[in-house]
C-alpha cells in the first residue's frame, strides 16, 4: 500500500511539474534560459526561493538535528536574515549597476580573466557538491520507500529523478524555474503542515497541546549562551550570516533568480521578504523534529543511528499512519527538485557565460543554443557522478556535511568578493588561482591541528577562516595602485 502511494505521489507530482512548465510558455532561447527576460514578479521569486534554498535536506535533516542540539538551529536562521539584508543593500546594487548575467563577471571587471575563471570554477565545485549531497539524501529516501522493495537498484531511482529534472528544465531554464519553484514551495510547505498535524493527532494533541509539548521538551531549547559550546548564540549567528552571504549573495544559483527581477528595488524587496519567510519555515521544521522524537519515545520506537533517517523511518514503517505517505512523498520530491533544478540551471548558465562565453561577439545564436543543450546534459551527468561518490563514501548528517563543505569551497569566493568590494588595490591576476587553491589546504591543516594545539574545535567558522586566508593572500600579491 505504501509503495503504491509513493509511486502515485511521485508520478503525479512530476506530471504536474511538466504541465506547469509547459503552461509557462517559455521562448526557450538563451535570454529566457539565463535571465527570464528580466521580468519576473518579485513576490513570486521570493516565495519560490524558499523551496530552492531549503531542499529535501531540511525536511529530513533539520528535524533530525533537534535530538542533539535542540532548536538552537534557529540562532543560525536569525543570522540568515542579517545576511539577506546585507546582500540586498551591498551586493545587489553592484550586480544591477553592472547588469550582470553571471555574478562572477564582476571578478573579470575588478581583477581580470583568471580571477573570473577562478570564481566560476569554485562556484561550480561548491554548487555541484552541495546540490548533489542534497539530492543524494532525497534519492536515498525515495529508493528505500518505493524502489528497493521492488528489487530495483539505487541508480534506477537516481536516473528517474535526474531525467525528470533535466527534461523540464532543458527548454525554459530560469524562466520556468521561477514559476515551478513557487509551485514546489507551496507543495513542500503544505506537506510539512500535514505531517505536523498528523503527528500531533497520533499523540492526541490539540494546537495548544502541541505548542506546550514542544515548549516543555528539553529539545525545545532555542538559545545557547555557553561561550565554550559550538552552539553559542553569537558564534551561530555570525556563522549563519556569512553562510547566507556566500550561499546566496555570491552564489549564481540564488542570484540568478534575483537578477530576473525588473529592477533593483524589486530585487531588494524580494531578498528581504525571503529572509523573513525563512525564519517561520525553519521553525516549523524544528517543531516537527521535537514532535517526532517525543512520539518515538512515547511509542518505545528505537531511534535510527542518524537523525536524517528518523522521519523516513517513521513514515516508511507506518508508525504515523498511511495518511502521511502521500504528503511526505510530495514534500520531499518538491523540496529536492526545487533545489536541484535551479542548481542544474545555474551551473549550465555559469559554464556557458563564464567559461565558454557563448554570448560573446561572433558566437551565433544557433551554436550558442546547441552548446547550452550539451552543457545542460553534461551537468546532469556530473550530478550522477557526485551522487555516486556520496553513495560509496557514506555520510553523517547531510546538512552538517553541506555547511562544512561550504567552508572550503565558498571561502575563497568570499575572500575574493570582499577584497574587490572593500579595497581598491590591484591584484596580480595570474596569482589568484593559486591563492584560492592554497587557502583551503591551509584551512584544512589548521582545522586538524587546532584541537591539539589550542584545544579549539572549528565549526562553520571555517568559512571565515578560509575567506581571511584568501584575503591575506590577495593582499600579499597586490599593489596600492587602484584596481579596476
Amino acid at each position: 500500500m505504501a509503495n503504491s502511494l509513493v509511486f502515485s505521489a511521485l508520478a503525479l507530482y512530476i506530471l504536474l511539474l511538466f504541465l506547469f512548465a509547459r503552461a509557462a510558455k517559455s521562448k526557450g532561447d538563451n535570454n529566457a534560459f539565463f535571465r527570464a527576460g528580466r521580468k519576473s514578479p518579485w513576490l513570486l521569486v521570493a516565495f519560490g526561493m524558499i523551496g530552492a534554498s531549503i531542499s529535501g535536506v531540511s525536511l529530513v535533516s533539520v528535524p533530525g538535528w533537534v535530538h542533539q542540539n535542540g532548536m538552537t538551529y534557529i540562532q543560525m536562521c536569525l543570522g540568515f536574515f542579517a545576511g539577506f539584508v546585507t546582500i540586498a543593500f551591498v551586493l545587489l546594487p553592484l550586480y544591477y549597476r553592472l547588469r550582470l548575467t553571471s555574478i562572477y563577471s564582476y571578478l573579470a571587471e575588478r581583477f581580470g580573466r583568471r580571477s573570473h575563471l577562478t570564481g566560476a570554477c569554485f562556484f561550480l565545485l561548491s554548487k555541484l557538491t552541495g546540490a548533489a549531497a542534497r539530492l543524494f539524501l532525497t534519492c536515498t529516501v525515495l529508493h528505500e520507500m518505493a524502489f528497493r522493495p521492488l528489487g530495483l537498484p539505487f541508480w534506477f531511482t537516481v536516473g528517474v529523478v535526474l531525467l525528470a529534472i533535466f527534461l523540464y528544465t532543458r527548454g525554459g531554464g530560469i524562466e520556468n524555474i521561477v514559476r515551478t519553484d513557487a509551485l514546489q514551495t507551496f507543495c513542500m510547505l503544505a506537506a510539512v503542515g500535514c505531517i505536523v498535524w498528523s503527528v500531533g493527532a497520533r499523540m492526541n494533541l490539540s494546537l495548544s497541546g502541541t505548542i506546550e509539548t514542544i515548549a516543555a521538551s528539553p529539545m525545545g531549547r532555542m538559545f545557547c549562551w555557553d561561550v565554550s559550546s559550538t552552539q553559542f548564540f553569537l558564534r551561530q549567528f555570525i556563522n549563519g550570516m556569512f553562510i547566507t552571504i556566500v550561499m546566496n549573495g555570491i552564489d549564481q544559483d540564488m542570484m540568478q533568480k534575483n537578477l530576473t527581477c525588473s529592477s533593483l528595488r524589486a530585487a531588494q524587496k524580494n531578498m528581504c521578504l525571503y529572509g523573513l519567510l525563512i525564519l517561520p519555515v525553519n521553525l516549523l521544521f524544528l517543531a516537527l523534529g521535537v514532535l517526532l522524537y517525543t512520539f518515538a519515545a512515547r511509542q518505545g520506537i528505537a531511534l535510527p543511528d542518524a537523525g536524517d533517517r528518523l522521519l523516513p523511518m517513521l513514515v516508511g514503517s507506518g508508525a504515523l499512519g498511511t495518511i502521511v505517505v502521500f504528503p511526505f512523498t510530495i514534500g520531499i520530491a518538491a523540496a529536492a527538485l526545487s533545489s536541484a533544478d535551479s542548481a542544474m540551471t545555474s551551473l549550465t548558465t555559469s559554464i556557458c557565460v563564464d567559461i565558454i562565453r557563448v554570448e560573446r561577439e561572433g558566437y551565433d545564436s544557433r551554436r550558442a543554443l546547441r552548446t547550452r543543450h550539451l552543457i545542460h546534459a553534461a551537468v546532469a551527468l556530473a550530478f550522477a557522478v557526485c551522487i555516486a561518490v556520496f553513495h560509496l563514501a557514506g555520510s553523517g548528517t547531510i546538512i552538517d556535511t553541506i555547511y562544512r563543505l561550504a567552508g572550503y569551497t565558498y571561502g575563497p569566493l568570499l575572500g575574493l568578493f570582499c577584497f574587490g568590494l572593500f579595497t581598491r588595490r590591484r591584484v596580480i591576476d595570474a596569482a589568484v588561482p593559486y591563492i584560492a587553491i592554497v587557502s583551503p589546504i591551509v584551512c584544512a591543516l589548521l582545522d586538524n591541528l587546532a584541537p591539539t594545539l589550542w584545544n579549539y574545535h572549528f565549526s562553520y567558522e571555517l568559512l571565515l577562516l578560509n575567506a581571511a586566508l584568501t584575503f591575506v593572500g590577495l593582499l600579499c600579491f597586490s599593489s596600492s595602485k587602484a584596481g579596476r
